[in-house]
């Protein structure tokens, strides 16, 4: 199981929630070179510990247990697991 990060988050990016995760599954960082590239935060479910420490710190609520994910951003699912198939 992991946490999704879902549509709110497009445009925002704001990092308080890696700054929370203890596996730092959670990407780009501030300081990756391609920060500015990416429209949105990103979370890898194969590293994600479904702890949920992320999701209280999420200032536009786009973080959600991906069983529990709005049906309207059900792809996001998708999209989060891509972007590090993508981007390793």
């Amino acid at each position: 199981m992991t946490y999704v990060i879902a549509e709110p988050c497009v445009g925002t990016k704001d990092t308080a929630c890696v700054e929370v995760c203890p596996v730092d599954c959670i990407h780009p960082t501030k300081d990756a070179a391609d920060f500015a590239e990416h429209e949105m935060l990103y979370i890898n479910p194969d590293e994600c510990i479904d702890c949920g420490a992320c999701a209280p710190e999420c200032p536009v609520d786009a973080i959600f247990d991906e069983n529990e994910i709005p049906e309207k951003w059900e792809k996001y699912t998708k999209i989060n697991a891509e972007w590090f198939e993508k981007n390793r």
